[in-house]
């Protein structure tokens, strides 16, 4: 019989047995559809927050160069020691108390940087459904490669059984005389490289498992279970359409033509900076009878206000010709690269329409040869059964099944990325994975 110490309570007993038991079981599987996966990773996305706070960044930066044509409020004092006339630092008269306004009313260089800071900023609070895209297209692209890696080990696994299958019967044969040693080389081989693929793909699997514990918040070591499904199909467009819909849709072309944009209102700024420049301005200060200040003058008022609008007339400045050429050649530069992005853009949008076509014609390829060497497989599994093949036939044949498995499921993983990518690039992620 089992004693328990002193004053360890029965209640305290269960408590232990039941953290113990909670300890020892083991982590959830996480089973995951495509949607779901999509929705975890927009979730727990820090790509996405990392472009919410650019965004914010932006917005704010716009606000600092609005603040200038906005009434700015300044008071202070201090102290320090006169001798002779009484002048404050900077030239003005001691005061116990100072209140200055300034509010620009037209300034057309900073004018044109907030006009500038405004357009970036619109712009990448645009930008964010682009990295939303990515972060789903980056999400699917791994959940489809994770189904794949995964099909291709359960058949690499049976392969190798065949394969030793194969070596063993090679190896008696040998034994008997029947075959050359070379053969066993040969079957020696083909063993090594299936252990090799596998350990490959193995190596793969833990990659892709790792970075979707990390994309969509799981917990570490956590268990996944990849429910396959496949792409879902979108409608055939010509490629004229799919190609005006990308450049459309394009951060990147509208990015490049957001800077452009922007650069041209610091050129009109930069130009419009030869004509004044027009300020409110205003003061309240109490001053100070430093160093009897009130001997210098006839009438010491000390209640001051000043109010009005200053006017900065520009008469020469050296440096206004040779910025004005400098915000030119900006935005000729712009310009340029605008241009160049839409041309890339187009290029690589047909590029791409064309491969997806192309990567679709190679995975019926694929599929009707996986059918061939399935049919020749039932075909010689008849013969084998009549006495007139060889078990080391058949078990090439489940072999050759194997590999024409393995080169479809590599087609049908390409053709999945090739319309993730051509997706993407149109704008239409969003559309099909959520």
């Amino acid at each position: 019989m089992r004693i328990f110490p002193r004053g360890l309570s029965l209640v305290s007993i269960l408590l232990v047995v039941s953290a113990a038991s909670v300890g020892q079981q083991s982590i959830p599987v996480a089973q995951l559809t495509l949607r779901r996966a999509v929705e975890l990773a927009l979730r727990n996305s820090r790509d996405l927050q990392l472009a919410k706070l650019r965004a914010t960044y932006a917005d704010q930066t716009a606000s600092v160069d609005r603040a200038q044509f906005r009434p700015n409020l300044f008071t202070g004092s201090g102290a320090e020691y006169s001798s002779g006339f009484p002048l404050a630092p900077g030239g003005g008269v001691p005061a116990l108390f100072q209140l200055d306004f300034r509010q620009s009313i037209y300034n057309p260089l900073a004018r044109g940087q907030l006009r500038a800071d405004e357009i970036r900023a619109r712009e990448v609070n645009a930008s964010l459904d682009s990295v939303r895209d990515a972060v789903m297209v980056r999400t699917a692209s791994a959940f489809f490669e994770l189904a794949n890696v995964r099909h291709s080990l359960e058949l690499l696994r049976k392969e190798r059984e065949d394969a030793q299958k194969i070596s063993d019967l090679i190896r008696e044969r040998v034994g008997a005389g029947y075959e050359l040693p070379i053969e066993q080389t040969k079957a020696d081989l083909s063993a090594a490289r299936i252990e090799q693929r596998i350990a490959h793909q193995e190596g793969r699997q833990d990659a892709l498992e790792s970075q979707l514990r990390d994309d969509l918040g799981l917990q570490p070591d956590q268990p996944i279970e990849v429910i396959a499904e496949d792409l879902p199909q979108a409608a055939e467009r010509p490629v004229n359409e799919i190609v005006a819909q990308a450049l459309q849709a394009s951060a990147e072309v509208r990015q490049a033509e957001a800077e452009q944009l922007a650069k041209e209102e610091i050129l009109k700024g930069t130009r419009a900076s030869r004509w004044p420049s027009v300020d409110l301005v205003g003061n309240y200060s109490v001053l100070s009878n430093t160093n009897n200040f009130s001997t210098f003058f006839l009438k010491f008022q000390r209640n001051n206000v000043n109010a009005g609008v200053q006017v900065t007339i520009p008469i020469f400045a050296g440096r206004t010709n040779a910025a004005i050429s400098l915000a030119q050649s900006d935005a000729n530069m712009a310009a340029v690269e605008a241009r160049n992005k839409r041309s890339q853009v187009e290029l690589q949008v047909r590029s791409q329409a064309h491969m997806v076509r192309e990567l679709e014609l190679g995975r019926d390829v694929a599929r009707l040869d996986l059918k061939l060497a399935q049919e020749n497989l039932q075909v010689l599994q008849a013969q084998y059964n009549q006495g007139r093949a060889t078990l080391q036939e058949l078990e090439r044949a489940h072999l050759d099944e194997n590999e024409k498995w393995l080169v479809f499921l590599d087609a049908d993983l390409q053709r999945q990325e090739s319309e993730l990518a051509l997706l993407q690039a149109t704008g239409q992620v969003s559309r099909i994975l959520q």
